[in-house]
């Protein structure tokens, strides 16, 4: 007796991250104005072609619950580039053109409308391995984001200073936009 075995890819790595930016950016995403999917260099040449870039530029990016890459030009709202939906990993990222092909030169996880943890990296990583991009060895700016449990503002932590910007009060050391805010 023959068995068939059907490839199925793994799931990507890492926790799915909701919108926690303001409602009426993800109230304004309109259907079909995702990201450009990638899953080869092929398609990072035909999508830069169209976008009239010339080897080098710095762009929106947000990783898929799928694992992967969907870039949009660098002015794109994150929620808009993830079709108003859940995503892996979201920020900005330099692509360079060279002649061995596709280089990430800088990733960030720059997303206020997402707030990724810098632990998302796992996820960025496997989604540019996958299209064929080089890349660094982890996030060339990481960001931490909390959100003040007093205000309920999001914030950036800078410097390792835990403290809210809006209010004074102390922010978790934990990872917490898990939601909306209110």
């Amino acid at each position: 007796m023959t068995t068939l075995l059907r490839w199925r890819p793994s799931s990507p790595p890492g926790r799915r991250y909701g919108y926690v930016g303001p409602p009426e950016l993800r109230e304004a995403v309109v259907a079909g104005t995702e990201g450009q999917v990638i899953r080869r260099t092929a398609d990072l040449d035909a999508w830069t072609a169209v976008a009239g870039q010339d080897g080098e530029e710095t762009v929106t990016f947000v990783v898929g619950p799928d694992g992967l890459l969907r870039p949009a030009p660098r002015r794109s709202e994150h929620v808009a580039c993830a079709g108003g939906g859940e995503v892996l990993g979201a920020g900005e990222v330099t692509l360079r053109r060279t002649g061995g092909g596709w280089r990430a030169a800088e990733v960030s996880n720059q997303s206020t409308g997402y707030c990724p943890d810098p632990d998302s990296w796992p996820a960025v990583a496997a989604a540019l391995d996958r299209a064929g991009v080089a890349r660094p060895e982890g996030f060339t700016h990481a960001l931490v984001f909390r959100r003040c449990e007093r205000c309920r503002e999001n914030n950036v932590v800078r410097e390792g200073v835990f403290v809210c910007v809006f209010c004074d009060a102390d922010l978790p050391a934990a990872w917490n936009l898990r939601s909306s805010p209110s």
